[in-house]
């Protein structure tokens, strides 16, 4: 069965992409982002927000330590997945089913983290400052927002390349990634397309085409610090990675930093 999926606005992380995530990130225990995350928590308090929590890789983790962290996601099945686990887990998470830019949940956050460059799947600019100002509000006063930003540009050179194959437990069957994207510098906006395919016996049964233009858009650090200060963040600063170093203009991937006064 070969299936195309076109974007949708609700959301992209459905069908086989949702239900192989898990599997095709494989172990995700030793990523610096969960030390990090963890950290900035702990350091700025709780409840802490994940934005774009996903299967719940980094929101299951600090619930099981005891963090009070919800989750927003904008995917339903990815958010299923995620309760799924939890139930595994005997874990109470508290999960709401909402976009960004949309964001409107009845509490305030001490922390905030928006991880896995997620904020960079808001392509429209109208409703990236949008995202900010709302992430803004569900703050407390003297809140902390977090977010990691990754170049997008690097490598978009429109090959098709192996991202991932694994062997999907339960039935034997493996799954393949297959990705390739663009990258428009006069837009800094990176369109993608992703094909799963399920194989059987060296054979394709089953398949899905993800296709998204634009997909991500790009932000330099002097860009990212701008936004953030027009949506009302003060001191604004930026890491290297997930790292304590000052990041510099030009990192492949750096950490903003932001605080609500």
């Amino acid at each position: 069965m070969n299936v195309s999926l076109e974007p949708q606005s609700e959301y992209e992380y459905r069908g086989l992409m949702a239900s192989a995530w898990d599997l095709l990130r494989g172990d995700t225990a030793n990523w610096p982002d969960r030390p990090f995350y963890r950290e900035i928590i702990r350091a700025n308090g709780e409840p802490a927000l994940d934005v774009g929590c996903g299967t719940g890789r980094l929101l299951l983790d600090y619930q099981a330590q005891g963090l009070d962290v919800d989750g927003v996601d904008n995917s339903p099945e990815m958010l299923a997945i995620c309760r799924e686990k939890a139930l595994a887990r005997g874990l109470d998470v508290r999960l709401f089913h909402q976009s960004m830019p949309a964001l409107d949940i009845n509490r305030r956050y001490r922390t905030i983290f928006v991880p896995s460059s997620s904020f960079q799947l808001v392509t429209d600019r109208a409703q990236a400052d949008e995202t900010l100002r709302r992430l803004y509000r569900h703050l407390q006063d003297g809140g902390t927002l977090v977010m990691s930003i990754m170049d997008v540009s690097r490598g978009a050179d429109g090959a098709w390349q192996l991202v991932k194959e694994c062997v999907r437990p339960g039935d034997g069957l493996t799954i393949r990634r297959w990705g390739r994207s663009t990258y428009d510098a006069s837009t800094q906006l990176e369109s993608t397309e992703d094909r799963y395919e399920v194989m059987r016996d060296g054979k394709v049964v089953e398949s899905e085409h993800h296709s998204r233009s634009p997909a991500t858009r790009n932000y330099s650090l002097p860009q990212i610090t701008q936004l953030m200060q027009s949506a009302g963040f003060a001191q604004v600063s930026a890491v290297s990675g997930f790292t304590h170093a000052p990041a510099v203009v030009g990192e492949a991937l750096f950490c903003v930093i932001g605080t609500r006064p």
